[in-house]
């Protein structure tokens, strides 16, 4: 256990403006608090506060939400050799009748590092290759979900025109229709509705082409990165760019994935178990799909009810509507 290894434990609760800290004896006892701002100024002011009441060389420092307001901080602890740790957020289960304060979490960050094993831990995502994946895997998702809703617009457009533009809503829309589409020139005789129909269809096809050279740049960039992270890994069969990617960067520390049913659920891609009902009731909070897999109809209809008949047990019989 960690806690066998450390001299004291500092617990940090992290903010868009301050961070609450704690500093806490291997037993879980606080030594001390403290509120140090988000800024340079308060990480040297936090630094000098640990040494002060630090009870020996031997330190680790828990903090939640390493790759947001607590960023700025681990780029400090870690410059400074201090072993950061990312902690995650404590669920509402495990604090319910605890109360919740910026104190308290501060403290279940240090209860958190405490209780894990030395040869796991989950060491915050580095900066550098991994982040810069990680950069353009969200400009990815925003540009796929835009180009996504921008063809679906065209599509509608051009499906109110004539024959010509019927064929092309029908058609894929590639680079070779799409410049085609914006090299159509208005008719003179053009109504109004005609002619903002036209600029629209024309903006939304130039629109598309350059998200579409965009996306081929970031899977060129995704592939070279990933190369270099771990080569041979997008030669795998059922791996590209985007998926090997999303792997490097999902990966935080050894023993994450402890098994292949551990990385079925990290994945989102978990099969139902042979004694499930086929069309059961989603839970109260399901799991995010990731975007790279395909939503399968299944999944929708596990909470829809079929209505049938049945014969009412009534005087006089008849019949009733019953929902399985």
């Amino acid at each position: 256990m960690l806690a066998e290894l450390l001299d004291a434990v500092v617990g940090v609760d992290t903010h868009r403006d301050t961070h609450e800290v704690e500093i806490a004896l291997p037993t879980g006892i606080p030594i001390a608090t403290c509120q140090v701002g988000n800024d340079t100024a308060g990480f040297a002011e936090l630094l000098a506060w640990i040494i002060d009441h630090a009870p020996g060389p031997r330190l680790a420092i828990s903090i939640e939400g390493t790759r947001n307001y607590g960023v700025g901080l681990t780029r400090a602890a870690n410059a400074a050799g201090l072993l950061v740790i990312e902690c995650e957020q404590p669920n509402r289960k495990a604090r319910r009748g605890k109360g919740k304060s910026d104190p308290i979490d501060a403290h279940l960050a240090v209860l958190a590092a405490l209780r894990l094993d030395a040869d796991r831990l989950p060491v915050p995502r580095v900066d550098g290759d991994r982040e810069a994946l990680r950069i353009l895997l969200g400009a990815r998702q925003e540009l796929t979900t835009i180009s996504t809703a921008q063809t679906n617009r065209l599509r509608a457009l051009l499906r109110d025109g004539d024959d010509t533009d019927l064929a092309l809503a029908r058609g894929p829309l590639n680079d070779a229709v799409l410049a085609a589409i914006a090299r159509r020139r208005e008719p003179r005789d053009a109504s109004r509705q005609q002619s903002v129909r036209h600029a629209e269809i024309r903006r939304l096809a130039l629109a598309l082409r350059e998200s579409g050279r965009t996306l081929r740049t970031n899977r060129a960039q995704l592939q070279a990165i990933s190369n270099d992270l771990a080569p041979g890994l997008t030669d795998r069969r059922g791996l590209g760019p985007v998926t090997a990617a999303q792997a490097i960067v999902s990966f935080s520390h050894p023993g994450r994935c402890r098994n292949d049913a551990a990385f079925a659920a990290l994945s989102g891609t978990s099969p139902l178990s042979g004694q499930q009902r086929a069309h059961r009731a989603p839970p109260a909070q399901p799991r995010r799909r990731p975007s790279t897999q395909q939503h399968h109809p299944h999944h929708c209809c596990r909470s829809v009810k079929f209505p049938r008949v049945a014969r009412s047990s009534s005087p006089g019989g008849g019949l009733r509507l019953a929902l399985l």
